[in-house]
């Protein structure tokens, strides 16, 4: 019953994800992509705060200091930055596809950085999705759209975030990390105004689509915090690509996009070797526990 709850959690929350990758690349068509990730950031920053002083816990936590959420705190700031910028610019479709292939380089990742063991298997899965990736992007071909490497810088700074985040203090909870993590979305702002100016005033639709944003994502990260904290992870995890799913049928409905063949034979390639990587990784430990 736990596995079932946790999944159906799991569902909803990246149903959540993508509604607000929707109504960020919405709100961007109306305001300066900065201007939308520094208000977003502070609606979300206001929900967790909220959600962290009614638990009784500490907003600014000592721990806030440690190296390694500094380092997930200025990874936050690399991903955020580039996938904004990739749902910005790119088919929301074509973004979330590349997104996929987080887990892939978090396995990789693991093992450089934690030197756990992947096994050949994996690691030829792992091959395989890059290869899903460079498919989607279409390098050196009439149908590749360069700012779909933002979309990739963005994927591999989550990815060193979710590294990160296992060397995080543990006495920080999620929320607590979900809130510097929104708190990161301000820097990240004035940076990409920066870079590419076009300061604007909101109005009422650019409002509208940011209030959506900060209500869809901090459900998506409530459930998603719910949903890793009930059953077996090994169960609930492959249920984040339905996530891709989502975001095809909102790009197609809202966005009016029509994906190619390239581009779903490349996610499909990304989601079935991200779930053989979850199902091979479940047999290795398996097989451990026996021999010892």
């Amino acid at each position: 019953m736990e596995n079932i709850r946790g999944s159906v959690l799991m569902v909803v929350a990246m149903a959540a994800f993508a509604m607000e990758d929707m109504f960020v690349k919405s709100a961007s068509t109306h305001l300066a992509v900065g201007v939308v990730l520094m208000l977003f950031g502070l609606g979300g920053m206001a929900v967790f705060a909220v959600l962290i002083t009614a638990r009784g816990q500490r907003l600014l936590h000592p721990a806030l200091a440690s190296k390694p959420l500094l380092i997930k705190l200025a990874l936050e700031v690399v991903g955020r930055l580039g996938y904004t910028l990739g749902i910005a610019l790119t088919p929301l479709s074509n973004a979330s596809a590349i997104l996929q292939a987080t887990p892939l380089v978090v396995v990789a990742g693991a093992a450089v950085v934690f030197s756990e063991r992947v096994g050949i298997r994996r690691w030829v899965a792992v091959g395989i999705g890059f290869i899903g990736v460079l498919i989607v992007l279409r390098p050196g071909l009439d149908g590749f759209v360069p700012a779909a490497l933002w979309t990739v810088l963005g994927m591999l700074g989550f990815a060193g975030r979710d590294l990160a985040t296992r060397a995080c203090p543990p006495v920080l909870s999620n929320f607590q990390l979900s809130f510097y993590g929104f708190m990161m979305l301000i820097p990240t702002g004035v940076l990409i105004l920066l870079i590419f100016g076009g300061v604007t005033t909101p109005d009422l639709f650019a409002l509208r689509d940011v209030a959506g944003a900060v209500a869809f994502g901090s459900l998506a990260y409530w459930s998603l915090t719910k949903a890793m904290r009930m059953g077996e992870v090994s169960v609930i995890t492959p249920f984040r690509y339905t996530r891709l799913i989502f975001a095809l049928i909102l790009g197609a409905v809202v966005f009016g996009e029509r994906p190619d063949a390239a581009m779903i034979v490349g996610a499909a390639l990304i989601v079935a070797s991200g779930l053989y990587t979850l199902v091979e990784g479940r047999r290795s430990r398996a097989r451990a526990r026996v021999r010892a």
